[in-house]
């Protein structure tokens, strides 16, 4: 047959394969979510996401060792106290969960790369993400309290921080706190398109967050809308993001892929805890291959735009770089 293109002269070998490969994937885009607890000598699995674990400060040195070892070098930190109130004081104290783990995860693993999650939904009693008048949340009061977190997390070691609150105008809140304290090459990671999803589920658990009333549609986005998503991005671009989040990844790729379009900054995207409580699931009974599902998860992420990849998975794929079963 006198055929030209052929287009599977380039899949004739696996060195042939990896060499024209359109997306790789690499260890040092990994951020691994992480999540700490005040108490002593804790290391608690957490039940509907096997294989993940709870942290007191004492214990968590053992866990950064082991992701230092598998060659990630970035965490994100999640804040579970034993304190809660109306306003979320814990979020924002010196003393608070996060802020301790912060400087004993800088004094042990200095090399290590510290991002922290700021919200108040961990930290309320009510389990809302911000300051309450009456049922409803309360956008520019919170915005103080968001600014107070930031601030604390960053005094206490943090090399970037990340809101995931979804009010209005808390990048810019954060950003000016920031410079206003001598923080100005301190980056925000936003979490600018965060839809109001089912996939959070297992997160509200492992963190105790889920709001004691109502739910957070209010804030979080309708994953009906799209182009809602792209004004979001570029709203926070203006407000001084450095880097853009999707969340969550696998059920957003078309957003993702808009949303690299569209702007000139890194992103980020967030395959959250039902995603990865799905694959465990479906692997335990044997319907899917656990390692298969979760490289293809990972590309579908990068082919479609991200430039992170933060993942409950970041130890397993770190091992399959390694293994050259993904890159």
């Amino acid at each position: 047959m006198d055929m030209i293109q052929r287009p599977r002269r380039l899949r004739k070998s696996e060195t042939l394969r990896k060499m024209v490969r359109e997306t790789r994937v690499d260890k040092s885009s990994l951020i691994y979510p992480l999540f700490v607890k005040d108490g002593e000598n804790i290391e608690e699995e957490i039940p509907s996401m096997d294989g993940q674990f709870r942290y007191s400060v004492d214990r968590l040195p053992y866990e950064l060792e082991r992701l230092s070892k598998a060659g990630v070098s970035s965490v994100m930190l999640f804040g579970i106290p034993d304190h809660k109130d109306e306003v979320g004081s814990e979020a924002y104290s010196e003393d608070g969960i996060v802020q301790r783990a912060l400087r004993e995860a800088k004094r042990q693993f200095p090399d290590l790369y510290y991002i922290t999650d700021v919200c108040m939904c961990e930290y309320t009693s009510h389990g809302h993400c911000g300051v309450l008048c009456g049922d409803n949340v309360e956008n520019d009061a919170t915005l103080e309290l968001l600014s107070k977190t930031a601030l604390s997390h960053v005094q206490a070691g943090a090399d970037m921080v990340a809101p995931s609150d979804m009010m209005d105008g808390r990048v810019l809140a954060i950003r000016r706190t920031l410079d206003e304290n001598g923080f100005k090459d301190t980056p925000i990671m936003s979490y600018a398109v965060k839809y109001a999803s089912a996939f959070y589920g297992p997160f509200r658990e492992a963190a105790g967050s889920a709001p004691a009333f109502g739910d957070r549609k209010g804030y979080q986005m309708d994953y009906h809308n799209r182009k809602e998503g792209l004004k979001e991005a570029l709203l926070d671009v203006e407000e001084g993001a450095d880097i853009i989040m999707v969340k969550p990844a696998l059920s957003y790729l078309d957003v993702i892929s808009e949303v690299s379009k569209e702007i000139n900054l890194p992103v980020a995207a967030y395959s959250v805890s039902g995603e990865y409580a799905m694959v465990k699931a479906g692997a335990k009974l044997g319907y899917i291959d656990e390692a298969k599902i979760i490289c293809e998860m990972a590309v579908s992420t990068y082919r479609a735009g991200a430039d992170i990849y933060l993942t409950y998975f970041a130890k397993e794929l770190a091992q399959f770089i390694d293994e050259g079963r993904i890159g």
